[in-house]
C-alpha cells in the first residue's frame, strides 16, 4: 500500500506558495495602479491651475491695460500731451528742454563726460551753436543790451545762467533767457568754488549736443560785434580761446606750490583770464579730470586764486596745440590792483568801441592768419553804461 501522506502535503504546500504569489501580485498591482492614479491626478490638476491662472492673468492684464490707457488719455488731454512726457524720447536726450535737475555735481560731470566714439556723422539734423555761459551773483545789468544782440538767431544759440542758489532771474516768457538758470552752489570769488561753477555751466552745456562752442561771460561783459559775426568767428576758428601764458612774477610764478610736484612742475604753471572760449573737444577734457582738480584744490588756496591757473595750467599741459592761448574778451587791467577798470556811461563813446573791436590796430593770429578781429565780447560795464551801448548798439556794433 503506497503512502500517500507525503505527496499531498507537497500538493498543499505548493498550491499555497501559488496562492500567496497570486496575492503579491494582485498588490502589487494596485499599487501601480493606484500610484499612476495619483501623477496622473497631480498632472491634470497643475494644468488645470495654470488654465485658470493665465486667464486670470490675462483678464487682470487686459483690465489693467485698459485704466492704464484711460488713464494716460485722460492725462494727456488734461494736462499735457503724450508727446511732452515721453522722456524716453530720442530728441529729448540730444536737445534737453528742461535745465532743472537733481543730479550732483559728480553725476552731471560724469554724465557730460561721456562722448560718442562716432565722429564722422550724427544720426540726426544737427545745427551747430553757441553756448553762451553766464556766471552772475545776481541780476544782469546788460539783459536788454544781450537780448537785441540775440534777436533773431534763436537756431544757433544756447543760454545758462549760473546765479547763487535761491536767486532767480525775473523774465519774460518771450526772452532767451527765460529758464535758462541752472542748479547751482554758492562761490567764494577767489576760491576753487570759481572753477567749480565754470565746470557745473560747462557740463549742462554738453547735455546739448548741438552746442560745439562755449563761452564764459561775466554780468558786467558786453557784445562788441553783432551775433553773425561771433557766430562764425567761433564755430570757424581752428582753436580754442583760452588765456594761458608764463608770468614770472608774484602773480604768476609766485602763486605756484611745489607741493603739486611732480604732477605740476614750476616750468608748466600758466595764468590767464578766467573768461574763455572753448571747442567742444576741449570742455569734455576739463569736466573729465579728476586728477589735476583735485591737485589745486588742496593747494591753492588764497592768494592763489585757482579760476586764473586751472584751466590754462591744465590745458597748457595736455592740449596746448588746440588752444590759441589768448582771449576773445577784452579787459582793462591797466589800472593795477586785483580787479580790472569798471566803465559807466561817461566813457561810452563810439571811439571808445570801436578802439575794442579793431583792438587799437594791433594784431592777433586767427587760423594761422593775421588779423585786428582779436576781441568779441568786452568787460566790465556798469549798469549806467547800458543806455548808451544800447544808443551805439546798431551804429557801432551793427545789431
Amino acid at each position: 500500500m503506497k503512502n500517500t501522506t507525503g505527496r499531498g502535503r507537497g500538493e498543499r504546500d505548493e498550491g499555497e506558495k501559488y496562492m500567496g504569489l497570486l496575492k503579491l501580485v494582485q498588490i502589487l498591482s494596485f499599487l501601480v495602479v493606484f500610484v499612476a492614479g495619483i501623477i496622473i491626478g497631480l498632472a491634470t490638476s497643475s494644468h488645470m491651475n495654470q488654465f485658470f491662472t493665465s486667464q486670470s492673468l490675462l483678464f487682470s492684464t487686459n483690465r489693467f491695460s485698459a485704466i492704464s490707457q484711460s488713464s494716460m488719455e485722460q492725462n494727456c488731454s488734461v494736462v499735457q500731451t503724450c508727446e511732452d512726457i515721453d522722456y524716453s524720447r530720442f530728441e529729448k536726450f540730444i536737445h534737453p528742454e528742461k535745465l532743472s535737475h537733481k543730479l550732483s555735481d559728480d553725476e552731471l560731470l560724469w554724465r557730460a563726460s561721456m562722448v560718442p566714439y562716432r565722429e564722422d556723422e550724427y544720426p540726426f539734423q544737427r545745427t551747430v551753436k553757441v553756448a553762451f555761459m553766464f556766471l552772475t551773483r545776481g541780476p544782469l545789468p546788460m539783459l536788454p543790451l544781450w537780448e537785441k544782440f540775440f534777436k533773431g538767431h534763436e537756431k544757433y544759440f544756447s543760454i545758462y545762467v549760473h546765479a547763487l542758489p535761491g536767486y532767480k532771474h525775473e523774465v519774460s516768457k518771450d526772452s532767451p533767457f527765460y529758464g535758462r538758470q541752472i542748479p547751482s552752489q554758492n562761490v567764494d570769488w577767489g576760491t576753487v568754488e570759481m572753477v567749480d561753477a565754470e565746470r557745473r555751466l560747462l557740463a549742462n552745456a554738453l547735455l546739448d549736443f548741438s552746442n560745439e562752442r562755449f563761452v564764459l561771460l561775466s554780468e558786467s561783459c558786453i557784445p562788441v560785434y553783432n551775433f553773425q559775426t561771433v557766430y562764425k568767428y567761433l564755430t570757424g576758428s581752428a582753436h580754442s580761446f583760452v588765456e594761458s601764458y608764463d608770468s614770472p612774477s608774484r602773480y604768476g610764478r609766485g602763486r605756484y606750490s611745489r607741493r603739486m610736484r611732480p604732477d605740476i612742475k614750476i616750468y608748466q604753471w600758466r595764468k590767464g583770464s578766467q573768461w574763455f572760449e572753448m571747442h567742444r573737444k576741449v570742455a569734455i577734457y576739463v569736466v573729465s579730470d579728476v586728477k589735476y582738480l583735485s591737485i589745486f584744490r588742496k593747494y591753492c588756496k588764497p592768494a592763489c586764486y585757482p579760476d586764473e591757473h586751472y584751466i590754462p595750467t591744465y590745458l597748457n599741459i595736455f592740449h596746448g596745440s588746440l588752444n590759441a592761448n589768448r582771449s576773445v574778451t577784452w579787459v582793462d587791467w591797466s589800472l593795477g590792483g586785483p580787479h580790472p577798470a569798471t566803465y559807466g556811461a561817461e566813457n561810452i563813446t563810439e571811439g571808445f568801441i570801436k578802439s575794442i573791436r579793431n583792438n587799437n590796430g594791433s594784431l592777433c593770429s586767427y587760423n594761422e592768419e593775421q588779423t585786428t578781429k582779436c576781441y568779441l565780447f568786452a568787460r566790465k560795464f556798469a549798469p549806467s553804461a547800458l543806455k548808451p551801448l544800447l544808443n551805439l548798439s546798431f551804429t557801432v556794433m551793427d545789431f
